[in-house]
């Protein structure tokens, strides 16, 4: 089988997500290292021949070149025959949490941890705003997570995995998991999973060569 190709770089947790599910569903794939902090992704060419949008991931398996994480992970789940909901019900349900994860408890933290956690920036007005609604984000997910192991059904799905992106990189920028335990909890369930790793053995790029 011709491995997929996946354009990324470690610090991205939405490529993560997507690594982790190529892992997880034990699919051959190499990586195409994107210098991100280096403005490959905001040069013509890049936008050009990879990604109109500008972003990582990028995943190309054959004729097939796919951008978004969401819509990604839903064609991986397809694809492998894994990480699917279990009927139309639940499909909608699992689209309900991967939107909240791009819309609320992803884009949120990110931008702090980008902002902290990465570029060393002192807090100010900006960051608390974001903290605030990271926190208000990660509350949700936990209370959700008092009655289940995981966010749809009793297995988990591609909303877990999505919502897993940005979990296990170690810049927490202040949200820590130890203050949501149900959260912790369920971050353990998958990093239990067979074939599970963390982002930064995952992907190429780390550590940075120097402070941005």
């Amino acid at each position: 089988m011709t491995p997929l190709k996946l354009y990324c770089f470690a610090q991205s947790g939405n490529a993560y997500r997507v690594a982790l599910m190529l892992e997880l569903c034990a699919l051959p794939w190499e990586h195409v290292f994107v210098d991100f902090f280096n403005g490959e992704t905001r040069t013509e060419a890049y936008r050009r021949e990879v990604n109109e949008m500008g972003e990582v991931p990028v995943l190309v398996d054959g004729d097939v070149k796919l951008s978004q994480s969401g819509v990604i992970l839903d064609y991986l789940a397809a694809k492998c025959g894994r990480f699917l909901p279990q009927d139309e019900a639940a499909r909608r349900e699992v689209m309900r949490w991967v939107l909240f994860d791009n819309h609320k408890f992803t884009s949120y933290f990110a931008t702090l941890r980008f902002l902290v956690g990465l570029k060393g920036e002192a807090e100010n007005d900006v960051t608390r705003f974001l903290r605030g609604r990271a926190t208000a984000a990660y509350a949700i997910a936990d209370a959700h997570l008092a009655g289940s192991d995981f966010f749809v059904g009793n297995a988990p799905t591609v909303a877990d995995i999505s919502l897993a992106g940005y979990i296990y990189y170690p810049e927490r920028a202040g949200v820590e998991l130890e203050d949501y335990p149900n959260l912790a909890r369920w971050a353990a369930r998958i990093a239990a999973l067979p074939g599970w790793k963390p982002p930064y053995e995952l992907m190429p790029g780390h550590p940075l060569p120097g402070p941005l």
